[in-house]
């Protein structure tokens, strides 16, 4: 029990930190490590990887791995995973929704090094309020969600970073975010 506790407490920290967090997967990720996966904001995997969630096999449900799994694919994907134990390949992971990209093995690092500059080309308060609202709002019903979509864009909205992404879109000019 203290090891699944530990499990979903670093799965809950990657949840909550303030900047994404991206898998970069290049082998086989399997039970925690599928969940891994998931749990990750975004994930970017070689197109040799392979996932599963294979406790089944063993006559263990991949009860951990569920939680992810349920929370980040469609019901039907996530539970046809957890139920066969079947492995899935890259180009079946990303159609499933558990990576955003797939790209040849020698080409996995320049992939992420995109994703990566594409973020961390925004304003940092912008990803950090949005990435709260993304997790906080899945968990809520849609009423609750929409009031705190909008209590957090209202208080994006006057922070300096924003209003300056403003007024550059005004002036037609690319922001200066330092």
């Amino acid at each position: 029990r203290k090891l699944f506790d530990q499990c979903a407490a670093m799965m809950l920290a990657v949840q909550r930190l303030p900047v994404p967090v991206i898998a970069r997967v290049q082998g086989i990720a399997t039970a925690a490590g599928c969940q891994l996966v998931a749990m990750c904001d975004l994930a970017v995997a070689a197109s040799t990887a392979k996932f599963a969630v294979s406790c089944v096999n063993l006559v263990l449900f991949c009860s951990t791995p569920c939680v992810a799994l349920s929370r980040n694919l469609g019901r039907k994907a996530a539970f046809e995973m957890l139920v066969t134990g079947d492995f899935i390949s890259a180009e079946e992971a990303k159609a499933k929704g558990l990576v955003n990209r797939v790209a040849a093995p020698d080409a996995l690092d320049a992939e992420v090094e995109r994703l990566v500059a594409s973020i961390v080309a925004k304003p940092s308060v912008a990803i950090a309020a949005g990435k709260g609202l993304f997790y906080r709002q899945l968990e809520t019903g849609i009423e609750a969600a929409y009031a705190d979509a909008g209590k957090t864009m209202a208080c994006n909205m006057m922070e300096p970073s924003a209003l300056e992404g403003v007024q550059a879109f005004i002036d037609k000019r690319a922001p200066d975010w330092r």
